[in-house]
């Protein structure tokens, strides 16, 4: 028996619909419309698609986007001149900066300019602390995607062994904690785990997010598991080996179409939130 799919381009398009009237409310209640920075380093090809993409799924739902593009030469210092700026900018809800950063700017000391009420990528320290302290924040855009996904396919969480493959500041650590929080019993590991494929094996949910293709083998994954994919590489694969996944998992992620469409989705209506606060 075939698993079930975790439709993620689906539920983006019904939270698009959702925030297109939002915005349509907003803009009638400001008189202003809601508007998402993105900042874009170097001219990495991969990270210009994804700031492309975000900025057409601002104008799917009626808000605009600020693009701001910085030389691959740009320091520290001018990077954080530039989110200064943003930071103070009445008309600028949320601020995204790319990520990677080319090697010489202090990629976290960026992340953490970035002010709390218009971190709605949820890449700062203190917004972290905060979402895992059980305040309110916004979470990082991967990992509250996939929870809205899981939450909105009613997969049940409460009790469950949920085994995080990856430890990346904004996606294996607040992905943790995120299932943590929903009441699911956690298991970090990665790539330097010990025995990885018997931790796997005895997850009920296994979140790949390591950032190695098929790095995850289906073999690993037990009987009726929901299996979620964090990853995309070259070639349309993810960071587990799904195609043997299909008929023994409960539920899947497909790569692409799962978890990157509620990525976009999530920082689409982190945005909305925050003019909306604003608006208040």
């Amino acid at each position: 028996m075939s698993a079930f799919v975790l439709d993620g381009k689906q539920l983006a398009s019904l939270i698009e619909a959702d925030l297109s009237k939002r915005v349509a409310a907003l803009k009638e209640k400001t008189q202003q419309t809601p508007i998402l920075a993105t900042i874009l380093v170097g001219d990495d090809p991969a990270s210009a698609t994804y700031v492309k993409m975000k900025g057409n799924a601002c104008r799917r739902i009626g808000m605009e986007s600020i693009s701001v593009t910085l030389p691959a030469h740009t320091t520290t210092q001018e990077l954080l001149a530039q989110i200064e700026s943003l930071n103070h900018n009445p008309n600028v809800h949320g601020i995204l900066l790319q990520h990677p950063v080319p090697h010489q700017i202090d990629e976290r000391a960026c992340f953490d300019a970035i002010s709390l009420a218009k971190d709605v990528d949820g890449v700062t320290c203190l917004g972290f602390g905060r979402m895992s302290m059980g305040e309110f924040a916004y979470g990082s855009a991967t990992p509250q995607g996939i929870m809205t996904l899981l939450q909105h396919y009613q997969i049940p969480l409460e009790g469950k062994h949920a085994v995080v493959v990856g430890r990346s500041a904004i996606l294996g650590k607040p992905m943790a904690m995120m299932l943590l929080a929903a009441n699911a019993t956690v298991t970090i590991c990665h790539s330097r785990t010990q025995q990885l494929s018997e931790l796997i094996k005895q997850a009920d949910i296994v979140v790949g997010a390591v950032g190695k293709p098929q790095f995850i083998k289906s073999e690993w994954i037990k009987e009726g598991a929901v299996v979620v994919d964090a990853g995309y590489h070259p070639g349309g694969v993810g960071d587990i080996e799904l195609a043997g996944v299909v008929n023994k998992a409960n539920a899947y992620t497909p790569v692409p179409g799962g978890v990157g469409p509620m990525t976009i989705a999530t920082l689409m209506t982190q945005t909305v939130m925050a003019a909306e606060k604003q608006a208040d």
